[in-house]
């Protein structure tokens, strides 16, 4: 009867164990999606922010249509993608998918801001500098947002490679999350070499 009590003790005490690690996988999990959702949130009032941009500098870059259509089209782009991956942050394709989108977005972006520098008059427009200076303040937010969404996959990822935790997120499918990186190649992260 001692030998049933002691199995049934062990029994019990792995299974709450096993309960336990499976518990705070599935948290790890919800604040790594819920950083994601804090970066979703910038990102869509970055794209809000850039039809503005565009509709503004119109008037002023009559000969850059290509420059402009451009732009809409990366952030329409970068919208789908950031919907696909918004339901499911997990899912690696489309997350991939978005980092790539929002690249390319962030290349137009620069090429529409270095061709705006030629337009003093748009330079100095209040609106253009009222929604320049708001797409500056996204962009931090979103680079916050980043740092606290890759602590978020970091301590989830730890937990579910390192044993115990892997022996329960293994029986149970859990699977590594993306970190956000750099979409830049080595050759675009070397440093500007300045003469004068």
């Amino acid at each position: 009867m001692t030998a049933v009590l002691v199995l049934l003790a062990i029994v019990a005490v792995i299974v709450f164990w096993g309960v336990g690690v499976y518990n705070r996988i599935i948290a790890l999990r919800n604040y790594f999606e819920n950083a994601f959702s804090q970066i979703d949130v910038q990102l869509k009032r970055r794209y809000d922010l850039i039809p503005n941009l565009v509709e503004t500098a119109k008037a002023y870059m009559t000969h850059e249509r290509e420059t402009l259509e451009a732009v809409i089209a990366a952030r329409n782009q970068a919208v789908d993608a950031n919907k696909k991956v918004a339901g499911h942050p997990a899912d690696s394709t489309a997350f991939k998918q978005m980092i790539a989108a929002d690249g390319v977005l962030d290349a137009s972006l620069g090429k529409f801001f270095a061709l705006s520098e030629a337009y003093p008059d748009l330079q100095a427009n209040q609106t253009m500098l009222q929604l320049s200076e708001e797409l500056s303040s996204t962009e931090n937010r979103i680079a916050f947002s980043r740092q606290g969404y890759n602590d978020s996959v970091m301590s989830y990822n730890v937990a579910i490679q390192q044993f115990p935790g892997s022996v329960v997120a293994n029986s149970f499918g859990f699977k590594t999350a993306e970190l956000l990186e750099s979409t830049e190649s080595p050759e675009e992260r070397k440093a500007i070499k300045v003469a004068f």
